[in-house]
């Protein structure tokens, strides 16, 4: 990564964690999904409610936690909301690509969030990237009620082989 764009990334991680987008309670949640990272104390409270064709029509989050957690959920309810379950799922998996793989391209569908590949410089920070994403990861295995998790477990919405990350169903199973 360029000086240049190193910059650019301690800007935008700043920026979204001094003043994060989509910050406050939902009151009319479908979905409420509390998440933890026990290794560092970043906490999410995340509400979601989903349109009548199921897309994320809402987005919020509440918690507390280091600027890269604060920024990755700023970052990630803004380009979530509106987005199918089948979209927020690709980006999912996208970012969570973008944070790990050092070999990943990072795709343009995910726009601003091409911003916190620095992360996987730092892989103890990863999972603080990461935690909002889980917490949406969860949302979209419901359609109501309230759900805990944590950086400390395997995902739940597995990868699909063959299609692309966009176009995959939840719930089918593959390596």
């Amino acid at each position: 990564m360029s000086l240049e764009l190193e910059e650019l990334y301690q800007e935008v991680i700043l920026d979204h964690s001094r003043r994060p987008r989509n910050f406050g309670d939902l009151a009319d949640a479908a979905v409420r999904v509390h998440g933890d990272n026990p290794a560092c104390g970043d906490e999410i409270h995340l509400g979601v409610k989903f349109g009548p064709d199921g897309e994320l029509q809402e987005i919020k989050f509440t918690g507390h936690g280091c600027a890269i957690s604060q920024a990755s959920a700023s970052l990630m309810t803004m380009k979530l909301k509106g987005k199918s379950r089948a979209e927020a799922e690709g980006m999912l998996h996208a970012f969570h690509d973008l944070v790990t793989d050092e070999t990943a391209e990072a795709p343009r569908t995910l726009g601003d969030l091409r911003m916190m590949q620095g992360v996987r410089k730092f892989p103890q920070r990863v999972k603080c990237a990461m935690l909002a994403w889980r917490a949406v990861e969860q949302a979209l295995l419901q359609s109501a009620g309230e759900a805990t998790i944590s950086t400390e477990t395997d995902f739940a919405v597995p990868r699909h082989r063959g299609l692309p990350d966009s176009a995959a169903p939840i719930g089918k199973n593959a390596a």
